[in-house]
């Protein structure tokens, strides 16, 4: 977490204060906890909030709060005990490694969100985690802009919570923490510090797409600095 004008520093677990990972269930809670506070955040996630386009098509999804709550009752990795690996093994309700959402096609090293098991995947914690961004939805109510799903401009007096891809900011500041996820949490933290302390997250909320491009992310979503 950084604060305006402060270099980032690091959030531990608040039930183990001395270990260094979450859960995916202390997080969410934490997150709704921080935007029920009544003060703007904006919030960096580093994995997949939606599928793609040919996805969607195939099981006839035509916007993201429907795809939030099919992926919900089919991954329920919000449930106890549940883990993805468990529920690929007896899950057909998935895509090809070969399918990648258009802001994908846009980086140079993005891998598609069905891609498990190489170096750099991000299949894995995509499928972990959009259930929890539907569990951070219905709890925080009004309190949270999920871009760009609720609109490509943030209304004032709202969070924002975005996809970011830390592999854009890494190499931009030097190396502040002992281990690379570390490393990745610092650089987009100090990133979105930095950009809009600046004024200029504004302009990486609007990338330069057409009409058709920016209704296809519509429903797959975009990574935050993508343009």
């Amino acid at each position: 977490m950084a604060e305006s004008g402060s270099v980032p520093h690091e959030i531990r677990p608040l039930s183990t204060p001395q270990t260094l990972n979450w859960t995916r269930n202390e997080l969410a809670h934490w997150l709704v906890a921080l935007v029920s506070k009544n003060e703007n955040v904006v919030i960096g996630i580093d994995h997949c909030f939606s599928f793609p386009k040919s996805y969607m098509e195939r099981y006839k999804i035509g916007t993201w709060n429907v795809f939030l709550e099919d992926f919900q009752s089919n991954w329920p990795t919000d449930t106890p005990e549940a883990t993805v690996e468990f529920l690929r093994a007896n899950n057909s309700r998935t895509g090809n490694p070969g399918e990648f959402r258009l802001c994908e096609r846009w980086t140079s090293s993005a891998k598609s969100v069905f891609q498990f098991d190489v170096q750099g995947s991000v299949a894995k914690s995509s499928h972990a985690g959009i259930a929890w961004l539907h569990y951070i939805r219905r709890q925080a109510g009004q309190k949270i802009h999920f871009w760009p799903f609720d609109g490509w401009q943030v209304p004032d007096g709202k969070s924002l919570i975005t996809e970011v891809y830390p592999s854009i900011f890494r190499k931009r500041y030097p190396k502040e923490c002992p281990t690379s996820d570390q490393q990745d949490a610092y650089s987009v933290a100090r990133w979105l510090e930095e950009t809009s302390r600046r004024g200029l997250l504004e302009r990486y909320l609007q990338p330069p797409l057409t009409q058709e491009e920016q209704d296809i992310a519509n429903i797959e979503g975009w990574i935050l600095g993508v343009t």
